[in-house]
């Protein structure tokens, strides 16, 4: 049996703000938006060029803060340019970190964190 990673779901607090991260410092592309006001929510799927998983947003109009939690960890993504992604980064209003190498070696990645506290993690693509 096979099996293909489609989907990731991030339950949202703003999804304007959400939405800018992922569009605007990313290159994410919203590929469809789903309303359905009757039951307070909407669905939005961003896809990452070059990816067949998209992100679904799940925006609940009266929901409490989110806890992030302890067990999930971080979002991961790759570009050709990570120098120039972590320059883009800083310059952001987002939380970013240094760029850091494994057992301190060359620097290959950085983490930056969108709106709702998920980091992703920004590689070097091999």
């Amino acid at each position: 049996m096979n099996q293909v990673l489609v989907e990731i779901c991030l339950r949202v607090r703003d999804i304007d703000a959400t939405l800018d991260f992922y569009t605007n410092l990313f290159d994410f592309e919203v590929a469809s938006r789903r309303e359905f006001p009757e039951d307070k929510f909407d669905l939005i799927y961003l896809n990452s060029p070059g990816s067949n998983v998209q992100i679904e947003l799940t925006y609940n109009y009266d929901a409490e803060p989110y806890n992030v939690g302890n067990g999930f960890s971080h979002l991961g993504v790759t570009v050709n340019d990570l120098e120039k992604m972590h320059d883009i980064c800083k310059a952001s209003k987002y939380e970013t970190g240094e760029l850091r190498g494994l057992a301190g070696g060359t620097p290959s990645y950085f983490f930056v964190t969108d709106p709702d506290g998920y980091r992703i993690e920004v590689k070097r693509a091999k």
